[in-house]
């Protein structure tokens, strides 16, 4: 999930989170990333992480990239909004294929087989954004400039319906995500 940290952060955890996506993968073992865990993701599988040009919050339009491993993650969908709260961005790291991209932010999520890294959340609920929006406010008033950054009000307007839709995508995404998962 998302994070305060940098993916760049050298902490006691990084090395060994890493080495833990690697297992994972290596071992077949589903893995999902938002945010923070993507750009984690990212770095695990020799990709980069680097300070985004814009910072990104709030409500934004991210669009599906046109090839198959997209298709099958999303479908025919083309695009939706989705909630965004990052200044920072990864790269497509080798082997892995874009999914989602954006305006102001081209790597919002890339597929490595079975498993998904996203810059972007799918996963918020009503208490995660007014959680984001309590304890983030210095940062929304420092970016304020940014084209990508909106004010609480208009991040908490039609809060619920922009979440229902949201969660339709998440749906789809996790029910791709969780056929990999034994059942066992």
């Amino acid at each position: 999930m998302g994070g305060p940290v940098s993916a760049n952060d050298e902490l006691p955890w990084t090395a060994p989170l890493l080495e833990l996506l690697r297992n994972a993968v290596r071992q077949d073992v589903p893995v999902i990333g938002h945010c923070l865990g993507g750009q984690l993701m990212s770095r695990a599988f020799g990709g980069t992480v680097r300070s985004n040009p814009v910072r990104e919050i709030g409500w934004g339009e991210v669009r599906v990239a046109d090839n198959g491993v997209a298709r099958e993650w999303l479908g025919a969908l083309q695009s939706f909004q989705t909630f965004q709260w990052h200044g920072e961005t990864f790269s497509i790291p080798p082997g892995a294929t874009r999914v989602l991209e954006g305006e102001h932010c081209a790597n919002q999520a890339f597929a490595l087989g079975r498993h998904l890294a996203m810059q972007c959340h799918v996963e918020m609920t009503p208490e995660l954004v007014r959680t984001l929006l309590s304890t983030g406010g210095d940062e929304i008033r420092q970016h304020k400039k940014s084209p990508a950054v909106q004010p609480p009000a208009e991040i908490e307007k039609d809060l619920e319906p922009r979440l229902d839709r949201l969660h339709e995508v998440a749906d789809r995404i996790y029910d791709r995500w969780s056929e990999g998962l034994s059942r066992g």
